[in-house]
């Protein structure tokens, strides 16, 4: 009898990784990246701002070459107009990230950008407290780091 190989774990992203890519692939995006990466393409002010939704390419007709594709933005209601008059530079940063002029013109669509929520920063422990659970760490010699310890420790007092 054949005995079976070990067993190795596969990372979440390996299984999930041809899945969202025919996702993507649906939606015109040759890979994921330009919706992953799109604050470090469009830069940050962009992407504050916008969302890539698909990237529409023409048909090709034969015997000419192939035309540039449409990039299609979500955009926040109120930025549309400032986002239209700076998409030349737009076009400039995405086909500088293919490294060819795969992308001719920007089509925007005025939505609310979906974006996860962010949770909510807690406040600094009190100092008060800090200081309490600074008198018990004596035995730290390092002043840096029996403040941090003293910070973490009212931090997990205070939940």
């Amino acid at each position: 009898m054949n005995k079976p190989g070990p067993i190795t774990a596969k990372p979440l992203s390996v299984l999930a990784g041809k899945a969202i890519n025919d996702v993507f692939a649906r939606q015109g995006f040759a890979s994921r990246e330009l919706v992953t990466r799109w604050a470090e393409i469009g830069g940050a002010e962009i992407a504050k701002h916008t969302q890539p939704l698909k990237i529409q390419w023409p048909r090709p007709v034969e015997g000419q070459p192939q035309e540039p594709a449409t990039l299609v933005l979500r955009v926040e209601g109120p930025m549309a107009l400032e986002i239209q008059h700076t998409s030349d530079v737009i076009i400039a940063r995405v086909n500088r990230f293919f490294g060819w002029n795969a992308v001719g013109r920007l089509a925007l669509r005025q939505a609310p950008l979906s974006r996860p929520l962010r949770p909510k920063r807690r406040p600094p422990p009190d100092a008060a407290e800090v200081a309490k659970v600074a008198e018990t760490l004596t035995s730290v010699e390092d002043d840096d780091l029996r403040t941090a310890l003293a910070r973490l420790g009212a931090s997990i007092k205070r939940k």
